[in-house]
């Protein structure tokens, strides 16, 4: 499958998508770098949660929805598991991006 629209805003420097897959609602695109999981929830759709899996750490942002007001950011380290609720305001995407680079842009 092509790449979806959307999953740029998510790459950082030197990250490249390599393979998409999709099912109804959900997709997984592979990167060089790690696994992009987007699991569209609630009955429009509209709340859309991102796994971010690199292969070496993990973390996933789910934006607020059409029912749901509140947007939250769950990561896995290895200082354990930690979950944030944001408001709805928040720009979950540019949060996926910011981590994304930290985690994964070349030091």
């Amino acid at each position: 499958m092509p790449i979806p629209d959307g999953v740029a805003s998510l790459l950082v420097a030197g990250e490249q998508p390599v393979a998409a897959y999709k099912t109804v609602r959900d997709s997984a695109i592979f990167t060089n770098r790690r696994l992009i999981v987007r699991d569209s929830q609630g009955m429009t759709g509209k709340k859309v949660e991102v796994y971010s899996l690199p292969y070496s750490a993990m973390w996933s942002t789910e934006n607020a929805g059409t029912f749901d007001l509140s947007s939250e950011i769950e990561l896995w380290t290895r200082a354990g598991h930690i979950k944030i609720k944001l408001g709805s305001k928040i720009d979950v995407r540019r949060l996926d991006q910011l981590i994304a680079w930290a985690v994964l842009a070349d030091k």
